[in-house]
C-alpha cells in the first residue's frame, strides 16, 4: 500500500505587491495553520517519510511549520516542477517517489484538480471542491510502487482544512 498526504500551502502574505509570487512568505494565519496541520497529522499517525515540495517560499514554509510536530525526519525534496503544476505533472513527480508514505505540497488550481482526479470517490466535505489554503487530503493506493498509481485509484482516508482543526 502507498499513502499520499496532499497539502496545499498555508495562507500566504500579500503585504508586498512588488514581491514575486514565487517569493511570497506565509502570513501569521498561515504559520499557525501549518503548525496545526503538523499536529493534526502526527495525532492521526499520518507521518510522511518523504516530502515532495514546490520550491516556492510559501510551500517550504508550510512544511517547516509542520515539521516540528512530525516524528522522525521526513526527507524534504524540493521540486521546482511542482510550482503551479497541473495534475499530469504532479502525477509524474509522484510516480518517482520512493517512500511508502509521501507528502506533496503544492498550489492551486493544480492541486485541487489533482486531488479530484486521484480519488475514486470524493470526500463529503464541501471544502474539498475549493481546496482552500492548508487543505490536506490523505489518500491510499493499493499499489506496490508509485509508478503504478493513476487517476481514480485512490481511496480517501481523511480530509481536513485548518479552520476545522481549531474548531
Amino acid at each position: 500500500m502507498k499513502r499520499l498526504i496532499l497539502t496545499r500551502h498555508a495562507k500566504s502574505s500579500w503585504d508586498d505587491p512588488l514581491m514575486s509570487d514565487h517569493d511570497r512568505p506565509l502570513n501569521e494565519r498561515g504559520k499557525a495553520a501549518a503548525a496545526d496541520l503538523g499536529q493534526w497529522l502526527a495525532s492521526r499517525g499520518y507521518v510522511p517519510d518523504e516530502v515532495l515540495c514546490s520550491d516556492a517560499v510559501r510551500t517550504r514554509a508550510t512544511f517547516s511549520g509542520m515539521a516540528p510536530a512530525l516524528p522522525g525526519a521526513p526527507v524534504l525534496d524540493l521540486k521546482p516542477a511542482l510550482y503551479h503544476a497541473g495534475p499530469d505533472v504532479m502525477l509524474a513527480v509522484l510516480r518517482h517517489a520512493t517512500a511508502d508514505t509521501v507528502m506533496m505540497i503544492g498550489h492551486n488550481p493544480g492541486i485541487a484538480e489533482f486531488a479530484h482526479r486521484l480519488v475514486s470517490k470524493t470526500p463529503i466535505s464541501p471544502e474539498f471542491r475549493k481546496y482552500p489554503t492548508g487543505a490536506t487530503l490523505v489518500v491510499d493506493f493499493a499499489a506496490r510502487a508509485w509508478a503504478e498509481v493513476g487517476f481514480g485509484q485512490g481511496v480517501t482516508a481523511d480530509f481536513i482544512v485548518p479552520r476545522e482543526i481549531a474548531a
